[in-house]
């Protein structure tokens, strides 16, 4: 079996197209109502949208220039892990519950639970019904279990949380700073507040984590507050109580060098201690300062010019980055410029803060110190004057710890007033687009998914027309035969039916090798058997087809053409019988002497095509008991004689192996001008090989979309083992309408009448 590679035809693939046209439009049919159902009984679902514009963070601490918005762009990493933060805290959970919180969402009619628990149920049900634990578990007897352990009940607001989380979509912008925000719900008015809510909510929660430095300073200085508010409570309590002890009015501190030296130390001591804090509070600042978030009251000089010229140099290239590429040399300039006054910035905040411990050293040492010598002198003053002494000591510290209450709360109230300040600064995330209330669902979408459907469908249908076609082995056409076995096609005989335009039931009768009779027609005598077609009616498109055939078998040979040719075909059923018929009336038509012999010995029908005697035949001349005179008989059409089969002989196959049927052939060929044998299937019995080999030359006959090519190849493999010359392969009953292939404007099929009809 031969095969080779095949090119591309779009013709044949329109031909399968075209052959399956009605499996391909019931899949795409049934698609799309598929379709059609299910985006017609889909819940609509409405997304709301909003956009924000997520700017480069600021200081935390207030400045002129922030409350105008003016905020230098030094953040060179901020579409990296600041731009990716945010995104991340847009989803997170406490700001979804801070939305829930917010909107009461357990109490939006949308969500309430009892609209859905009776269809959740439901569906529960069901499912529960045509689940095997459903069915195992019935009839078994209910086991002791255990008390559930308490659980603690959770926050409504964080079974809300995640539904909020569950519709919303964060989608980043390229090249940009602007962040898409989205919520999907079936009630459009629920998804619009959902993102207008969740922005406003993300805003105030990043104006809190921008202040919270404020926030832990200010807590920090009020327990600082109470505790001295405390201590002072106490001390003037255990001063009213000395004096009251002690009897005392009034006492002298310039008496004695002892108690001024005392007060003049405690004050230094409370000067120490004030001046130490401020260094540990200076320290503690610096220690947190970054470049990018510096005060705008920093005391050293040197870091407010950098400050300064940085921000200016950032800004300017911030302008000339609009104009100009980053590779342009005055911006590599620039950049450079911005880099170093930067770096220097970080050295001098650096350097602040190693000065700035080192001062709170010293300040803490010195305080520390004044400390011991202040316990010192007041031993002596103790020693000198107990009562006096520890009188004005009392007093003393009294009056220090009142001045360090006030000093803490001078701080205290700067703290308030940034707190306050904060609510008229800008975030720097700012809201460009408002989520509005959606007016249309964007799913179902009922064309998006017709379409999709048709399209999904038709790939399908194609796909699977394919697949039928590649799974059909028959042989469909002549490029089929010549592909596989290398033989011509001597022509085309179409399939007649009613749909060809004769008359309905005029061709009911289909050849089949059998014992069925030609059925008779209609009484208008338009056509009585589709055997003799080409007898009748010479003129209809079908005869023409048949002197195809007759003029290809002429031309199927270089030198003369074949004056004795067998019809045969690979399998029973396929119309040779009537193909050699017609054929042979084909060339009676054209006034030469042509004898028709009935081959088939074990089925005969010629006979009864003609209707004619079979009562002796081929079968008695092969067996000696008539002579060539007695069998051979007339028929109806000029210039053709007839051979029947005879009576069923015991042993065909060797009746026509014999030297006589050799014989018979060659005594046909000198008194007729062509000979026609009809020959029985090749894979069906061994006869057709004898034949075949006794003959100038054999026409295969073919039944198309039936004869598979299996069969085809191992019947012009057995003819070639039986030396037989093989004319050409004819297709019988080719279903043009069906097929596709064969156009009727190209071969004129049943389309009108011939003005000749040889």
């Amino acid at each position: 079996m031969r095969k080779e590679k095949k090119e591309i035809d779009l013709l044949e693939i329109w031909r399968i197209a075209l052959k399956r046209k009605w499996l391909i439009t019931s899949i795409i049919i049934v698609f799309i109502i598929g379709a059609g159902i299910y985006s017609f009984t889909r819940t609509p679902i409405y997304q709301a949208s909003a956009t924000i514009l997520i700017e480069e963070p600021g200081s935390s601490m207030l400045n002129i220039e922030e409350m105008f918005n003016y905020t230098p762009y030094y953040r060179y990493d901020f579409l990296g892990v600041y731009f990716n933060t945010q995104l991340r805290l847009l989803t997170s959970r406490s700001l979804a519950e801070r939305v829930a919180r917010r909107m009461n969402l357990a109490d939006r009619l949308e969500l309430q639970a009892d609209a859905d628990s009776s269809r959740i149920s439901f569906l529960s049900r069901i499912k529960n019904v045509f689940s095997l634990s459903h069915w195992l578990s019935r009839g078994k007897r209910p086991e002791q279990t255990n008390p559930p352990e308490f659980v603690p009940p959770i926050d409504i607001n964080t079974n809300f949380a995640f539904i909020v989380l569950a519709g919303l979509k964060i989608q980043p912008v390229e090249e940009t700073r602007l962040v898409e925000v989205s919520y999907r719900s079936p009630f459009p008015v629920l998804a619009a507040d959902i993102v207008n809510t969740l922005i406003e909510e993300f805003i105030n929660y990043s104006v809190e984590m921008r202040y919270e430095a404020t926030r832990q300073a200010s807590e920090f200085l009020n327990k600082q507050i109470a505790r001295l508010r405390d201590e002072l409570a106490a001390k003037e309590k255990e001063l009213q109580k000395y004096g009251e002890e002690k009897k005392l009015l009034f006492l002298n501190e310039k008496e004695s060098s002892v108690v001024s030296k005392f007060a003049e130390l405690n004050s230094a001591f409370t000067e120490a201690q004030i001046e130490r804090i401020k260094k540990e509070a200076a320290y503690r600042e610096l220690a947190s300062l970054k470049v990018d978030s510096l005060p705008p009251y920093i005391s050293n000089p040197v870091i407010q010019n950098l400050k300064a010229e940085y921000t200016r140099l950032k800004n300017e290239y911030d302008e000339k980055i609009k104009i100009f590429k980053p590779e342009y040399p005055d911006m590599v300039r620039l950049r450079a410029r911005l880099d170093s006054v930067r770096q220097e910035l970080e050295k001098e905040i650096n350097q602040a803060v190693d000065a700035a411990r080192s001062e709170y050293r010293a300040a803490l040492a010195r305080e520390n110190s004044l400390k011991k010598l202040l316990e010192r002198q007041r031993e002596d003053v103790v020693k000198m004057n107990n009562n006096a002494i520890l009188y004005n000591s009392l007093k003393i510290e009294v009056e220090n710890k009142r001045n360090l209450l006030n000093s803490l709360i001078a701080k205290q109230n700067e703290a308030l007033v940034s707190a306050r300040l904060k609510g008229l600064r800008t975030s720097n995330i700012k809201i460009v687009d408002r989520a509005l209330i959606p007016q249309s669902p964007i799913y179902p979408n009922p064309v998006r998914n017709v379409m999709l459907a048709f399209l999904l469908s038709l790939f399908v249908g194609v796909g699977l027309a394919f697949f039928l076609e590649f799974l059909d082995n028959t042989v469909k056409s002549p490029e089929d035969v010549e592909q596989l076995v290398d033989l011509p096609s001597l022509g085309l005989i179409p399939h007649v039916s009613a749909t060809n335009g004769i008359k309905k039931s005029a061709y009911a009768h289909q050849y089949s090798y059998g014992e069925r009779e030609g059925e008779e027609l209609e009484e208008d005598g338009t056509l009585r058997n589709i055997e003799l077609i080409n007898y009748y009616y010479p003129n209809i498109a079908v005869a023409e087809d048949y002197r195809t055939i007759r003029t290809s078998i002429l031309f199927s040979t270089l030198e003369e053409a074949p004056q004795a040719v067998a019809f045969t075909s690979a399998l029973p059923q396929e119309g040779k019988s009537t193909t050699a018929v017609n054929t042979a009336v084909a060339f009676a038509q054209m006034d030469r002497r042509v004898i028709l012999l009935d081959a088939d010995l074990r089925k005969p029908r010629l006979h009864k095509v003609f209707e004619n005697s079979n009562r002796i035949g081929l079968s008695s001349y092969l067996a000696g008991k008539s002579s060539l005179e007695n069998i051979i008989q007339p028929t109806k059409i000029p210039g053709m004689d007839l051979i029947p089969c005879g009576l069923h002989p015991p042993n065909p196959a060797e009746l026509l192996e014999s030297r006589r049927f050799q014989q018979l052939i060659g005594l046909l060929k000198e008194d007729y001008d062509f000979v026609f044998v009809d020959s029985p299937p090749v894979l069906a019995v061994v006869d057709a090989s004898v034949v075949s080999a006794r003959v100038d030359g054999v026409v295969l006959v073919i039944r198309a979309n039936k004869t598979t090519k299996k069969a085809l190849w191992q019947s012009v493999e057995t003819l070639k083992k039986a030396k037989a010359h093989i004319l050409g392969v004819v297709f019988n009953e080719v279903r043009i309408s069906r097929d596709g292939y064969y156009s009727p404007d190209y071969h004129g099929y049943l389309k009108g009448y011939y003005s000749s009809t040889k």
